[in-house]
């Protein structure tokens, strides 16, 4: 028989974890995706540059390209890293406590987590106002975007607006602050039960 579940409203925080988590899959499934995208034209660029005797060459704007999918694809693991307590961790002194003080140094951990990303996204979403040359003067100030930048900076060679890395990145940056929020909110209840419990 199973144990009774306790802490702050325990049913609605498995149900919520569940949902984040699915979305969080999808995030990375995404970054995923991306990274292999990189990696195949990578090699189609490497080998057209070997080959420029046949006619090829390659990949324009190929170092601009990687920069923007590693950017984006590491903000689309973050949150799967998260919500799995898969971040890096000291275990061997850990180890000798109880779970209960194994349960409050998680909390800990969660916390300092939730901190670093939520400055993280913050910074992220000034750099983006910084960069983005669109909206009115009183949607920028209602959304903390600052003010509008005099030329939209583009990339060396394909020329494209450097905000779409700031702005796809700002999507696994936000989502990794919610996540670290309710992993907060998970670890907490771990600490009132006394032990952490398995991860859904």
């Amino acid at each position: 028989m199973s144990e009774p579940l306790s802490g702050i409203a325990p049913n609605a925080e498995a149900r919520l974890g569940r949902i984040l988590k699915s979305i969080a899959k999808w995030l990375a499934y995404f970054g995923g995706f991306l990274l292999t995208a990189a990696a195949i034209m990578t090699v189609f660029s490497i080998a057209g540059r070997a080959m420029i005797w046949a006619g090829l060459g390659p990949v324009p704007g190929d170092f601009e390209l990687v920069e923007l999918t590693c950017a984006v694809a590491v903000f689309s693991f973050l949150p799967w890293s998260q919500i799995n307590r898969g971040q890096v961790t000291v275990d061997i002194l850990v180890d000798a406590f109880s779970p209960r003080v194994r349960a409050f140094l998680g909390m800990a951990g969660d916390v300092a987590l939730t901190i670093a990303s939520v400055v993280i996204a913050w910074r992220l979403w000034l750099g983006l106002g910084e960069r983005l040359p669109m909206g009115s003067d009183t949607l920028r100030t209602l959304l903390m975007l600052g003010n509008k930048p005099y030329y939209t900076e583009t990339t060396f060679i394909l020329r494209m607006p450097v905000w779409y890395g700031y702005a796809l990145s700002m999507v696994g940056a936000a989502f990794f602050a919610i996540v670290c929020f309710y992993t907060v909110w998970r670890s907490v209840n771990w600490t009132i039960r006394g032990h952490e419990g398995p991860i859904l």
